[in-house]
């Protein structure tokens, strides 16, 4: 955490997430650049460096700066005291968005106690709607940012632990309601599993949803078990949310090998989101929504086991399945054999840049409507079942060549 440095390091080392530097040695020019670029960079909440003077460099410093531009100098010198006045504004923003949530008790509880609150706090948050959860986490970066700023001043010690409770209930809610999940169905269960991770705030380490029952869930099936836990959660907000999240990036893991599957759920996930937005539905009955939703998939895999296909050819069949006209008049036999050949003559035409050759891409599709129009597949529906084809086949290439 410190480094007490005679020489060398001021001119030779860089860790990006060093943010203040005590100077009490004598430099000049280009050496005293150099030394004070070491806490310059940007580096998550850190949006640049503070240097404490201890013997008055300021006159060796505006005649550094001389070689630089005029707006390099304009930016250099922020005055704490404006930084911290920015700093209490931040503070007092975010914590007027915990009016009537009490998150005091946390500085003074116990371990289990402390789990609690914090995960109590990311519920309060996830209560509004009204994109609350982001503007929370924006604030808080903003806060964390002009922190980074003036950390060493009194004013700015007195609310630091505070500022560390708002940094890990914005990392919470940001594990929770974060995209950024994996279409890797393989990896699919450690990127959930992060959001059972542990976050460090300034008393010591917390487990913000320990208190869950939520610590070892059975992620890969999302098991009847794991699901009957996340609809006993108190914390009904966070139950929510985790519960969008997993069936997310559970629907990205299909579309890798099922396209029409994948369109499916997601169409069904977005109808039921929209309904919670449009307040058509409180947060219990969004829960309850989704764990049905989770039971589907859970379901449509045993249903694909009863096919007596393989994986591809299944992908194939739900593809061709998409129109319902073609299941009333074809009947499942004929649209598994379509789908049995489909795959056949598909997989023959792979080849390693198939997706950037149109010749290739035109075989393909003059195989998919010689294959349909032999079967007597509606006509009304070819169209639509070229596009979703294709689309398989495209995901297909994608596995099979890389």
């Amino acid at each position: 955490e410190m480094v007490i440095v005679c020489d060398m390091w001021l001119t030779g080392f860089d860790v990006t997430c060093l943010h203040t530097m005590y100077i009490d040695k004598p430099m000049k020019g280009h050496t005293l650049m150099q030394a004070i670029a070491r806490v310059n960079r940007v580096f998550g909440d850190k949006p640049g460096g503070l240097i404490v003077d201890y013997i008055g460099i300021a006159d060796s410093l505006r005649k550094a700066l001389k070689v630089y531009t005029e707006s390099d100098r304009e930016n250099t010198g922020i005055d704490i005291e404006e930084a911290v006045k920015i700093l209490l504004e931040k503070y007092q923003i975010v914590k007027d968005m915990f009016h009537g949530y009490d998150y005091m008790e946390f500085f003074t509880a116990d371990s289990k106690r402390k789990m609690e609150i914090l995960t109590e706090a990311v519920d309060f948050i996830l209560e509004n709607r009204e994109d609350g959860e982001k503007r929370f986490v924006d604030h808080v970066q903003e806060l964390a940012k002009v922190y980074a700023l003036c950390a060493t001043h009194e004013k700015a010690k007195e609310i630091a632990d505070e500022v560390g409770f708002f940094k890990s209930v914005k990392s919470s809610i940001v594990k929770i309601t974060s995209s950024d999940v994996t279409s890797e169905g393989e990896a699919l269960d450690p990127k959930i599993k992060q959001l059972i991770s542990k976050s460090v705030v300034t008393n010591g380490v917390v487990d913000i949803l320990e208190d869950t029952n939520l610590s070892k869930p059975d992620l890969s099936i999302l098991s009847d078990e794991f699901l009957e836990e996340v609809r006993s959660m108190q914390q009904k907000n966070v139950a929510q949310r985790l519960l969008e999240r997993i069936l997310q990036g559970k629907i990205r893991a299909i579309k890798r090998e099922n396209v029409a599957k994948s369109r499916k759920f997601s169409e069904m996930l977005d109808a039921t989101v929209t309904k919670y937005q449009n307040r058509a539905i409180d947060t219990r009955q969004m829960i309850e929504e989704l764990i049905k939703l989770a039971k589907e998939i859970n379901e449509a895999q045993e249903e694909d086991r009863d096919l007596g296909l393989n994986k591809d050819e299944i992908a194939f069949y739900d593809a061709l399945a998409t129109n319902e006209s073609a299941v009333e008049v074809l009947g499942d036999e004929t649209l598994k054999k379509i789908a049995e050949e489909l795959t056949e003559a598909i997989k023959s035409n792979l080849t390693i840049d198939w997706n950037k050759r149109e010749s290739v891409q035109a075989q393909i599709k003059v195989t998919i409507k010689r294959l349909l129009r032999k079967y007597d597949y509606p006509p009304d529906g070819r169209k639509e079942a070229i596009k979703i084809v294709m689309e398989q086949a495209e995901s297909l290439g994608e596995r099979e060549v890389g």
